[in-house]
């Protein structure tokens, strides 16, 4: 069960490493989706750039090169300042602060079973990973998340573990720190402030969940609080908090919001990815777009333009299962298997629908290119508002750990 507070599972935060060039797995497999969370949620998307720095830190040009390119790259297929806010993570020192009070509380043992760290080190082994950045990442991670107070992280099956990790940080967090004195009086005295009607059915709720955990009397009781508008938003929190049989809600728990895999394959049928050398670029030129496609390997029984083939069997078959229609398709499985179409014939569609994909999105690259200071200026004004919903929680943060001094 999550422990969000009132609106905020409309918070989305998400963020890519700016590692290099973006290509096409990029916009099929984040991007495109960002477009769609943009028109339903408040978004926040970053330039985890912290981030790149735990497998690239003795990179960091390849950092320094990227950071504008990905934006200028996020702006031209379509992401929107308007409907979301873009961010520097780096920009950003909230996030480091959180990380370290984060870090005092976690056990080691909650990072070593990540899944993906032992994978990473395992994938990456030409690179020395046996530093703390790698080690903490995921916590890293959590701080990005839980300084928002975002609602929903999308993520890949493969990450969801990151996110049930930040919700354990979090759970442990207000167990810690969300015990104000008094805290048991100042909830009881907040459910007189409901008005008797809602007051007597919160009680009998949080009964309900306290004595025989039932899930369904704790998320009605959590939406009979979204609508009081009577009370303060510190008493809402208290009795969020108090619902659970715990302290104040001080760190919100997010839920992964899980995306479709990405089904976007490389030119050689692998998964798409820099790694591999087998990405088209969302920059390229429509030249080189062409050559590669034209040069993809494609069923190796077709030796002869008469052998008949399998497109099960080609790489170039799985861009058409992304980019043509049921009538190109029945028509590259009757002509390849009849071998009354050759394998050029066969891709010419694919680079027809993949250069029209990309023209206005290399238009629009184009043109911010020419005034880099407007990209600047929309990552600049991301900066600041992130940074003020950061700050408005480490505020919260300090105050219950016993740091708000001056």
């Amino acid at each position: 069960m999550s422990s969000i507070l009132p609106g905020q599972p409309q918070r989305v935060l998400s963020g890519m490493r700016p590692t290099g060039r973006l290509h096409l797995g990029h916009y099929h497999g984040v991007l495109k989706n960002w477009l769609r969370l943009q028109a339903e949620y408040e978004c926040l998307f970053f330039v985890a750039d912290w981030h790149a720095l735990t497998t690239h830190y003795d990179e960091p040009h390849v950092i320094e090169e990227n950071v504008w390119d990905m934006v200028t790259d996020w702006l031209a297929v379509g992401v929107d300042p308007a409907n979301a806010i873009l961010f520097i993570q780096s920009h950003i020192p909230q996030h480091a602060e959180l990380h370290v009070l984060l870090s005092m509380i976690t056990p080691l043992s909650w990072l070593e079973r990540v899944p993906t760290y032992k994978d990473q080190q395992i994938k990456l082994k030409d690179k020395d990973l046996s530093t703390y950045g790698f080690l903490g990442y995921p916590l890293l991670q959590s701080a990005d998340i839980l300084i928002y107070r975002a609602g929903l992280v999308p993520v890949g099956e493969d990450q969801v573990a990151h996110v049930e990790v930040t919700r354990e940080i979090a759970r442990r967090f207000n167990y810690l720190y969300g015990r104000e004195p008094d805290y048991e009086n100042m909830a009881e005295s907040a459910i007189g402030k409901l008005g008797k009607k809602a007051a007597k059915l919160y009680r009998e709720l949080r009964t309900a969940y306290l004595e025989r955990g039932d899930g369904g009397a704790l998320e009605t009781a959590r939406a009979l609080l979204d609508k009081q508008k009577s009370i303060t938003l510190g008493d809402r929190e208290r009795l969020f908090g108090y619902l659970e049989g715990g302290g104040r809600v001080i760190l919100s728990q997010p839920d992964a919001l899980l995306t479709a895999a990405s089904k976007m394959p490389g030119l050689d049928g692998q998964k798409m990815s820099k790694s591999y050398g087998n990405v088209i670029g969302l920059r390229e030129a429509p030249e080189e777009v062409a050559r590669k496609i034209r040069t993809m390997p494609t069923d190796p029984a077709r030796v002869h333009r008469t052998d008949p083939g399998d497109p099960d069997k080609c790489p170039v078959w799985q861009f058409h299962l992304v980019y043509s229609g049921d009538a190109v398709r029945e028509w590259v499985q009757q002509g390849c298997r009849s071998a009354s179409i050759g394998c050029l014939e066969c891709k010419q569609p694919v680079i027809d629908a993949v250069l029209a994909e990309l023209r206005p999105i290399r238009e629009r690259a184009a043109a911010l290119a020419e005034d880099p200071t407007l990209v600047k200026n929309i990552v600049s004004d991301g900066c600041r508002k992130a940074r003020d919903i950061a700050e408005d929680t480490m505020v919260d943060v300090r105050r219950s750990m016993g740091l708000g001094y001056s």
